[in-house]
């Protein structure tokens, strides 16, 4: 089926109370994985390109056939950039089909964040596709700033954001010591943006107990990018040694890290619609 906007999908799961996986994937093999594992869930997806591969030209042909993949899938598939850095990266995924973006302005003053993330929004508006921001920051190991209730109610104002990124306690990457979610932070945050989709971003090594708390309280977008990415390699690294030396043709050795992968998305599909 064609491409869908977060619009189109992410306002109904949170009305049903249920999130969406927004899964990152780097080549074929971890975007069919994607794909497959929403066929058999038969649940909506958001296909991520990360902004680093908007800056030496891969972003550009792997959306091509991210778009390709998604045409083919019976179930409805955004395609987002993930962290977008700037405004020109904002105008080539557009430009280039992907019908949603996020521009993250976390680590600039919040004056200069608003007007980034508004000028994307308008972008993207524009185009047709969705817009996400990010208020409060959420970096990489243990150490992030928290998202303040009464700034994000104004942020979303602001900008006009059709989803927002929280930062509740979560990073990206792994962490060092366990992350402890501030659900009372993002309850009030979800009280007070009761339409507005809610994103967490480092969902990696959380507990899924809490996560699932915090999609009670708004969350509906869930970024999986570091977990995601580290099945497929583990899955890759464990061919190598079961073939011990010999050939593979690898088309067919890749069936083994995508058929797991798909098996791991699955779950968090199902964990993330509360099934």
């Amino acid at each position: 089926m064609p491409l869908v906007t977060m619009n189109e999908i992410l306002p109904a799961a949170r009305r049903a109370g249920k999130a969406i996986g927004a899964f990152n994937a780097a080549n074929y093999e971890t975007a069919v994985a994607v794909i497959q594992a929403a066929e058999a869930e038969k649940s909506p997806v958001i296909l991520q390109v990360y902004s680093r591969m908007f800056g030496n030209g891969k972003a550009e042909a792997l959306g091509g056939l991210l778009i390709r993949l998604a045409q083919k899938c019976s179930q409805p598939v955004a395609l987002h950039l993930d962290h977008g850095e700037n405004l020109e990266q904002v105008r080539n995924a557009l430009d280039w089909g992907y019908n949603s973006i996020m521009l993250d302005g976390s680590r600039l003053p919040y004056a200069d964040n608003v007007a980034a993330t508004a000028a994307a929004v308008r972008l993207a508006h524009a185009a047709g596709a969705s817009a996400e921001g990010e208020i409060g920051h959420v970096a990489m190991g243990d150490a992030t700033a928290l998202t303040e209730v009464e700034s994000a109610c104004q942020f979303a104002a602001e900008t006009g954001v059709d989803a927002l990124a929280i930062s509740i306690g979560t990073a990206h990457g792994y962490y060092q010591t366990e992350p402890k979610l501030d659900l009372e932070r993002c309850r009030q945050i979800g009280e007070r943006l009761p339409d507005l989709p809610l994103v967490l971003h480092g969902g990696t090594g959380t507990p899924m107990a809490d996560v699932q708390k915090a999609i009670a309280c708004g969350i509906t977008k869930i970024n999986v990018a570091t977990e995601f990415q580290h099945c497929f390699l583990k899955n890759v690294q464990a061919g190598l040694d079961a073939l011990d030396g010999k050939f593979s043709p690898i088309d067919k050795f890749m069936d083994g890290p995508i058929a797991a992968c798909v098996e791991h998305l699955r779950g968090l599909i199902r964990a993330f619609a509360l099934r």
